[in-house]
């Protein structure tokens, strides 16, 4: 398998649009990480049912976010995408959030050739109010089962300031390259 990380960059931010690899598929329980050193998808734990993904699940190729992690990506379709996947995709946002004390932060994207559903989202203001909170009541709760209070959901942050939080990624992941 190809490694993400060095065949695809991260896209062009400042025009609003980055590469996403989709690691798992919206509906699903499986907690699916790319795993670097392998190139290859692993799958990491079986979340419970009740807690599956409310979105695809992906990141951001050749960043680095403050947990050591690729960057990831809440990516709103219609239907779920596939492990492995590929994609250009247009930036609406950032949920800012921490895991076990690191920050953790999820850029939320929409399918930049999504000319049925995407195309009418160009911010966080044009999702619908249920599905943030649905996203926000996951990743509030989602370790709830196993560590209580573990995850939090700071605020929800515009185009801008996830365009920041990408090039804070992009740069930490040259430093380290």
């Amino acid at each position: 398998m190809a490694d993400f990380n060095k065949i695809l960059p991260p896209g062009n931010v400042d025009g609003g649009m980055v590469n996403v690899v989709n690691e798992i598929p919206a509906g699903n329980n499986h907690k699916i990480e790319w795993n670097r050193k392998l190139g290859a998808f692993q799958l990491d734990r079986v979340e419970p049912a009740i807690f599956a993904k409310p979105t695809n699940y992906g990141f951001i190729p050749q960043t680095l976010d403050e947990d050591g992690d690729e960057l990831d990506v809440l990516l709103i379709t219609e239907q779920p995408l596939a492990t492995g996947v590929f994609l250009e995709a247009k930036i609406i946002g950032v949920m800012k959030f921490v895991d076990d004390g690191e920050v953790d932060d999820k850029i939320v994207c929409v399918p930049a050739d999504d000319r049925n559903n995407g195309n009418a989202y160009n911010s966080l203001a044009d999702l619908p109010q249920q599905l943030i909170k649905q996203i926000e009541f996951h990743f509030n709760h989602y370790k709830a089962l196993k560590k209580p209070g573990s995850t939090k959901v700071g605020h929800w942050g515009d185009i801008e300031e996830a365009k920041a939080v990408i090039k804070e990624s992009i740069e930490r992941w040259n430093k380290q390259a």
